[in-house]
């Protein structure tokens, strides 16, 4: 959804800062509506330049964490060395998005080890979304094997896909792939690194124990 203003003949995203009189803004579907009725693309949110994702940084224990968000929940969570190098990484990951800095979105940076509740935008494969959503269900402390996660799917043959889904997770910690291991309980490959996967497991452990 769009906001045109019709005394200003701008069309913006419902996020902007921008505040006009209700009386005067009428609401299109898509920018290409607002654009045909004769509105042209806000310079300060960018509507015409794909979605928006929202952004903020955090320094932890395990090092920067980022989390995006779009309208719909928490799209993305990275960890990285530096917030350079995670905001590098974001743009990476979703190149058509009009991304920006919310400094709200800090105090859930803050917070995100410790798998607070959110909202969740989870984007990817029916195969994916599916293992995604296995993952939820691993509890805080707890550890699962890729072939005891394929098994509870219904899929004891997919143990390969399983990981590689494991693999491309976007939500690092929320969507909890690092509760995964190898059948033996050895840690498997973590796409932040086996040293952060060693840290979240043993403090998840460490907080349920307590």
């Amino acid at each position: 959804m769009f906001n045109a203003v019709k005394t200003t003949k701008i069309y913006c995203r419902p996020s902007c800062s921008a505040r006009p009189k209700p009386e005067n803004v009428t609401t299109y579907p898509t920018r290409e509506a607002a654009e045909d009725a004769g509105f042209r693309a806000c310079k300060r949110c960018r509507p015409d330049l794909g979605e928006e994702l929202r952004f903020a940084t955090a320094r932890t224990p395990l090092g920067t964490v980022l989390v995006a968000a779009s309208d719909g929940g928490v799209r993305t969570v990275l960890l990285g060395a530096s917030a350079s190098e995670a905001e590098l990484a974001l743009r990476d990951l979703h190149p058509c998005a009009f991304i920006r800095r919310d400094p709200e979105l800090r105090s859930l940076a803050v917070r995100i080890l410790d798998s607070p509740p959110v909202d969740l935008d989870m984007r990817g494969t029916a195969f994916q979304l599916a293992v995604w959503r296995k993952l939820l269900e691993i509890p805080r402390g707890e550890t699962r094997s890729y072939t005891q996660l394929a098994a509870e799917m219904g899929r004891p043959r997919s143990v390969r896909a399983v990981a590689h889904a494991c693999a491309s997770n976007r939500l690092g910690v929320v969507v909890p792939c690092h509760r995964v291991v190898r059948s033996d309980g050895s840690l498997a490959g973590y796409r932040w690194g086996i040293e952060r996967k060693r840290a979240l497991l043993a403090a998840e452990r460490a907080s349920v124990s307590v």
